[in-house]
């Protein structure tokens, strides 16, 4: 036990490893990000909104549960074997993309991306911070989120790229089989298992722990809850940029290109902005920082109603990609500074639960409402809902 050290500089070659192993998680979900809606009106000839979003509906509500189940199993049968069995389901998902014979395959793969990213994406989280310990949990956090994120940024540019040069399918997805293949041995042959730095860091925590994981992580314990709910809102809105951001630049007129490179420009703020925020979560009021970045999303929100030209669309990406970066390192942090290292992996599968719900809602929610009153009343809906998130923070959470 007192060979194990906890610490970002003590364990830098294990921690460099997954966050490479976590842009590889990323990179499958930026497959999708910016062409899977062209695919449904263009190949499959599905007009209603609700109907396109179902692929984000299914993969929310798949991570979801996967991610709280990915928490209850973390301390029984491993880490790093969570890890390689989310890989295992990930490996079917390219080529299911580039072969699908009708929509309802394309909801499949998205199951079984959903598995993958729940499985794989919170077994990283957990990993890194049962290596850094308590000082460095944004930093961290941040790291592992600017891996991930960037990685869905950089392919869903290339993928936005290829399809306008090549076509929709199937040549965008060629970079799914080698993510898949890479993560899963990475996976495989370098990574280590990190229960034993639990147990160092279990012997001086003074963090009591929580009598019902499950309810105080989702309501009763002030920080956790809020955090919760903040995330879920933020996914929520995530969920709803991911299905109608491409819908609403293509019915203005934008081309794939242009499309790939708004869609991009999000996720790379967000993971890029990450390096940075998730070192101010360490340093600043961690309260202070989330009512800041909802509030910056949903100003950015409400603005898209009035955007028309290229350069605002871009701009309030990146104004909602800082705003998401300043929140996501942050959520982690939180939960991890509150929660005893036994009840960590446990608490944080209850909080990506919740979060990742917000996929399902807000492809929903927005889907609904894009389709009865039209897709500028959609996204004034989510900035509204992301005002009232930010504002139960600054209301509910303990500083």
């Amino acid at each position: 036990m007192n060979q194990i050290k906890l610490g970002l500089k003590e364990n830098w070659q294990q921690f460099t490893l997954l966050v490479i192993i976590n842009a590889f998680v990323g990179g499958m979900v930026g497959l999708e990000r910016s062409i899977l809606p062209q695919i449904a009106e263009v190949e499959f000839a599905i007009a209603a909104k609700t109907a396109i979003l179902s692929f984000i509906i299914v993969f929310g509500i798949v991570k979801a549960i996967t991610n709280y189940f990915a928490g209850v199993f973390a301390n029984k049968i491993g880490r790093k074997n969570l890890l390689v069995i989310g890989w295992l389901f990930g490996l079917p998902v390219p080529f299911i993309l580039m072969y699908a014979p009708s929509w309802d395959w394309i909801v499949a793969a998205n199951m079984l991306l959903g598995i993958n990213q729940g499985l794989a994406w919170s077994s990283t989280v957990v990993m890194k911070i049962d290596l850094v310990g308590e000082k460095d949990r944004g930093f961290a956090m941040g790291l592992n989120e600017f891996a991930g994120y960037l990685a869905v940024a950089a392919v869903a540019f290339l993928t936005g790229f290829i399809a306008a040069e090549f076509g929709l399918r199937p040549y965008p997805f060629i970079l799914g089989i080698a993510l898949a293949i890479g993560g899963l041995f990475g996976s495989v042959f370098l990574i280590k298992d990190t229960r034993k730095h639990v147990s160092a860091e279990k012997s001086f925590s003074d963090i009591p722990k929580l009598s019902n994981i499950f309810l105080e992580t989702t309501w009763k314990h002030q920080n956790l809850g809020s955090v919760t709910q903040a995330g879920l809102v933020n996914n929520l809105n995530d969920g709803m940029a991911w299905g109608i951001f491409p819908i609403l630049l293509a019915v203005k007129g934008f081309n794939l290109e242009q499309i790939g490179i708004v869609t991009a420009i999000y996720p790379a703020i967000w993971g890029i902005g990450q390096l940075f925020t998730g070192k101010m979560a360490d340093i600043f009021n961690k309260k202070h920082l989330l009512f800041i970045g909802m509030l910056l999303q949903a100003i950015a929100l409400a603005l898209f109603f009035f955007a028309q030209e290229m350069s605002h669309y871009v701009i309030l990406s990146a104004i909602l990609g800082w705003g998401t970066a300043m929140v996501y390192p942050t959520f982690l942090a939180t939960v991890a500074d509150n929660t005893h290292p036994e009840d960590r992996a446990n608490s944080i599968g209850v909080f990506r639960l919740w979060r990742d719900l917000g996929y399902a809602i807000g492809a929903i929610l927005t889907g609904i409402i894009a389709d009865a009153f039209g897709i500028e009343a959609s996204i004034l809906s989510i900035a509204g809902l992301t005002l009232i998130s930010a504002f139960i923070i600054a209301i509910r959470m303990k500083v």
